[in-house]
């Protein structure tokens, strides 16, 4: 499930949890890690359905984004639509991290979920701006958002696999890897492959 590079920035902690559907062998629920010359990228891959078919998808996509880290989100995206063409197809959101910058860029097409959640007295949410369509089938236009990084901030992404109101399994804060266990296992559907993935800016 998780594409875990040794050469990662100290100063963003990772976490990554899930499980294929059960019965089947591998995920079709895949995050790559892949660090940049500024920071980081983080995509989270969601190939449609799940076995093996929606496995494959899932890793040629992230051949493509391994390979086009640096590309613009529009041009990125693109790449893969047109890698994934004979494919099952995928749903992907980025994320791009400038450390030298403090920002976030990010982008998606399809329901693959991703927010910042600001620490805070309470913690709040900023949703990642994500285009309807799958990539291999239907590509729109994509238009990244950005925003300030602040330290302590947190990336969160969820595949669909995950019911979406994790709040409750951040709330308890802790390193970013328990926190990915805690929506995996506090939230996870069981209907489907489930991937969470949780990044924290330190």
């Amino acid at each position: 499930m998780p594409d875990l590079v040794e050469e990662w920035p100290a100063s963003l902690d990772r976490g990554v949890a899930g499980a294929p559907h059960a019965g089947e062998e591998r995920s079709g629920d895949l995050a790559v890690f892949v660090p940049t010359p500024t920071g980081a990228l983080i995509a989270l891959i969601d190939g449609l359905g799940h076995g093996p078919e929606a496995a494959d998808a899932s890793e040629r996509c992230a051949e493509v984004v391994r390979a086009n880290a640096d590309a613009e989100a529009q041009d990125l995206l693109q790449a893969c639509h047109e890698a994934l063409v004979e494919t099952r197809g995928v749903v992907m959101t980025v994320a791009w991290l400038d450390l030298e910058a403090a920002e976030l860029r990010w982008a998606g097409v399809g329901n693959v979920d991703a927010r910042l959640v600001r620490q805070g007295p309470e913690l709040r949410e900023e949703v990642a701006l994500v285009f309807g369509g799958v990539l291999g089938y239907r590509m729109p236009n994509v238009r990244q958002a950005t925003m300030s990084l602040d330290r302590g901030d947190l990336l969160v992404m969820i595949t669909d696999g995950i019911d979406a109101a994790i709040s409750p399994a951040l709330a308890s804060g802790g390193a970013a890897q328990k926190m990915a266990d805690r929506i995996f296992e506090m939230h996870g559907k069981g209907t489907d492959d489930a991937l969470a993935v949780v990044v924290r800016y330190r």
